[in-house]
């Protein structure tokens, strides 16, 4: 999953990139709302934590126009805690969530967990295809009830295919949600690590669809 951080405090940036990407997430970052709309416009993120206290160009008002521009990722607010006006005024605009600062760390972590799979239609934590289970909050994927050993890259992988069950994935959207900005877009990383994951699998868990791309398959 593609997470876009537009935050202009450079600790407060860092340490959220920080815990994003232990967590399992690819991360763009952004310091000022122009860099940060610009962003949002041309990359398609799975979520965005966004400042409403920006330079340049305030958080509202990117994310007004990201709205009228038809962009539906989930967006998490950060906000003054004594500004209860930013609140309302950024759920209108069209947050799906907002969080006060200061705040903890893991309290952002389960807000975006939470956006991220309700964006993609799943009301739980656990997402279960056949006898694989996906555990969002632990990172972790079970086969029959064991652990799986996977690598970053292959949990991000399965991890993606398994949030959108059921739908066709091309590489080209595999390779825009689960690589920063700098990937090279024409590496044949993808179909690698497709065939590694299909090692520990069982067998047609994961579909190859001709000219299309792949989709997870329990039958």
């Amino acid at each position: 999953m593609r997470i876009l951080v537009v935050e202009d405090d450079p600790d407060l940036n860092q340490q959220l990139c920080a815990a994003f990407e232990e967590a399992g997430y690819v991360v763009d970052k952004a310091f000022d709302g122009e860099e940060g709309h610009f962003l949002g416009d041309t990359e398609p993120y799975d979520a965005v934590v966004l400042d409403i206290g920006l330079p340049v160009k305030d958080g509202i008002s990117i994310l007004e126009e990201w709205r009228r521009e038809g962009r539906d990722m989930p967006v998490l607010l950060l906000t003054a805690r004594d500004r209860w006006s930013d609140k309302v005024q950024g759920i209108d605009a069209g947050a799906d969530d907002y969080v006060a600062k200061p705040f903890h760390m893991e309290e952002v972590l389960a807000r975006l967990r939470a956006l991220v799979r309700r964006a993609a239609g799943h009301a739980s934590n656990a997402i279960e295809i056949g006898p694989l289970r996906l555990d969002i909050g632990a990172n972790k994927v079970t086969l029959d009830g064991a652990s799986i050993k996977l690598t970053s890259h292959e949990y991000r992988l399965l991890s993606y295919l398994m949030h959108h069950n059921g739908k066709v994935i091309s590489r080209t959207e595999l390779t825009e949600h689960l690589y920063d900005q700098d990937f090279d877009r024409d590496s044949n990383t993808i179909e690698v690590f497709v065939g590694r994951l299909r090692k520990k699998l069982p067998d047609g868990l994961i579909e190859t669809v001709r000219g299309l791309g792949y989709k997870l398959s329990a039958e």
